[in-house]
């Protein structure tokens, strides 16, 4: 294979830099803990990588669409699965429906408001997530309810070495490439972000690919938050909270086109893997959620800006 070729790939650089911030991460330690810190990367960038690839779906669909729900659908999800397990054993499937469950509302919920309305998907998200928000208020009560112990070992697990919740965040990335890249509903979902008057005359259902896009965000947002839950011991209020811009973050680090119509599945794991690694860093310098999201700002507002640049040299 051309090496040349392999740099012409947009998701290439998002895994290159995650491979320096590595390398950076270790001169610092002088090289210890090199295998826990990879560990450590694997397991929390699986969370970044899984809501990435829902975002990445909706980003596909053209300018303008975003889910700023997902830290909301994340806590939502999370807590009314743990309220309906309760702790107890055997219940963890139940859950998992719940969970889901609740992305598909959710994402539902985000489309009706969107097309009935005809609000702006980022108005339309951004006012369903304060709904969501309260209902999980209400419902949580300030109760800390812990994940059955079956599913925190599994979520806390590892399987040939590496964390169970890498394993899923994987599956699902291999699953939305194929659905985007061998199946008609993705090469719809391309069109659609490509040019969508163009796409709607040429007789693909919009309005369907768009609602079971909001429908799928919405549902890699609830299985995040049912594992996020699982894995950190139980839901927080605000434990969807720094996913908000990371879900974008990884996105656009990864290659995928903010005006929409194209996808890189590949970048987004890289980019998941990047941003945990400079958050490290950053933590490890005893920097604050303040800079690391002033620092998350500014590396989007680099990619977005490079991109415009070369698109219009293009």
């Amino acid at each position: 294979m051309n090496p040349m070729n392999v740099l012409a790939k947009p998701w290439i650089w998002s895994w290159l830099a995650a491979a320096a911030a590595f390398g950076l991460t270790l001169g610092l330690t002088q090289g210890r803990g090199a295998g826990e810190l990879a560990y450590a990367a694997l397991s929390f960038g699986a969370f970044a990588a899984i809501v990435g690839l829902g975002q990445m779906l909706v980003i596909t669909l053209g300018p303008g669409n975003v889910d700023l729900s997902i830290p909301a659908t994340m806590t939502l999800a999370a807590t009314l699965a743990l309220k309906a397990m309760s702790s107890d054993q055997g219940t963890a499937l139940l859950g998992l429906a719940i969970a889901l469950g609740v992305g598909a509302g959710a994402g539902l919920a985000n489309y009706a408001l969107i097309f009935l309305l005809r609000l702006p998907p980022i108005i339309a998200t951004l006012a369903a997530s304060l709904v969501y928000q309260s209902v999980a208020i209400w419902s949580n009560r300030g109760l800390r309810i812990k994940p059955p112990a079956g599913l925190a070992e599994f979520a806390t697990g590892r399987f040939l070495g590496l964390p169970n919740v890498a394993w899923v965040g994987l599956a699902l990335g291999i699953i939305a490439w194929v659905i985007l890249e061998r199946t008609v509903w993705g090469r719809m979902l391309l069109a659609t972000g490509q040019n969508l008057r163009v796409a709607r005359l040429a007789g693909v259902p919009v309005e369907l690919i768009r609602a079971t896009t909001y429908v799928a965000v919405a549902v890699f947002a609830a299985l995040a938050g049912y594992l996020l839950a699982s894995f950190s011991g139980g839901a927080a209020l605000n434990m969807g909270a720094e996913y908000l811009l990371m879900s974008i973050a990884v996105v656009v680090i990864g290659g995928s086109s903010i005006a929409g119509g194209n996808s890189n599945v590949p970048g987004v794991w890289g980019a998941a893997l990047f941003m945990f690694l400079v958050v490290s860093m950053l933590n490890s310098y005893g920097a604050g959620a303040g800079v690391r999201n002033v620092l998350t700002g500014t590396i989007i507002i680099a990619i977005v800006i490079a991109a415009s640049t070369r698109r219009a040299r293009a």
